[in-house]
């Protein structure tokens, strides 16, 4: 039987996606808004789970960072790219939970408790998965918008050392975040999401996958 907690994080889910897609294709503007809102939002679970100015700061001058190369990700690369890293990073999160819910096992580290060498493995594996799956659906579509620019899809080996990359990034993100709720002695970062936490619960993958691969994709081109 499902636990309430995942309950909470299914319907959590079920109104977030649709939200975050349908700004994720509109136009430049709306788009900007939709990742302005999330930057005030994250900003202020930042400031108020840390005490020390100078880390609140840092903190939110990072989060500034990695929003504006989110816009520039989807602007100057491709939806389809940026829509394919949120993929691995969603798969990277839900991997983790699902393989620690049912394999249990050792834990990864005291920074987060929760975490296990099962999960790590479920995030890498679920994650490969998930961006594997996704480019042989792009492969076929008509869409323009969804294209991977050539960057993805190519080869097998080094795409799949490409998700892993990404997926690694994903899960070091969210140690980080655990790291400063492990020192505010915090559970989450808030409680804006039934089921989730906060929004930075569910971005601190997210927030460092996307600025760290859009510099890789455009070191490399």
């Amino acid at each position: 039987m499902i636990n309430k907690e995942l309950q909470k994080r299914i319907l959590s889910s079920i109104f977030l996606i649709p939200i975050t897609v349908f700004f994720i294709f509109q136009e430049k503007v709306f788009f900007a808004f939709f990742l302005g809102i999330l930057f005030l939002a994250s900003s202020h679970e930042w400031i108020k789970m840390n005490k020390k100015d100078f880390v609140k700061i840092i903190g939110i001058f990072y989060l500034f960072f990695s929003f504006c190369l989110a816009y520039l990700l989807r602007e100057k690369l491709s939806i389809g790219i940026f829509i394919f890293i949120l993929v691995v990073c969603i798969f990277t999160d839900l991997g983790g939970y699902i393989f620690g819910k049912i394999f249990k096992g050792p834990k990864l580290t005291k920074i987060s408790p929760k975490k296990t060498y099962a999960g790590v493995i479920g995030s890498f594996l679920l994650s490969l998965i998930a961006a594997l799956i996704y480019i042989k659906l792009i492969s076929i579509s008509p869409s323009s918008k969804l294209t991977l620019s050539g960057l993805i899809g190519n080869n097998l080996v080094s795409d799949s050392i490409f998700f892993l990359f990404i997926s690694f990034i994903s899960q070091v993100g969210d140690l980080i975040i655990s790291y400063f709720k492990r020192l505010a002695k915090v559970k989450d970062t808030g409680n804006l999401l039934p089921g989730h936490g906060g929004l930075l619960d569910r971005l601190d993958g997210i927030i460092f996958a996307v600025p760290i691969s859009y510099l890789f994709i455009i070191y490399i081109k």
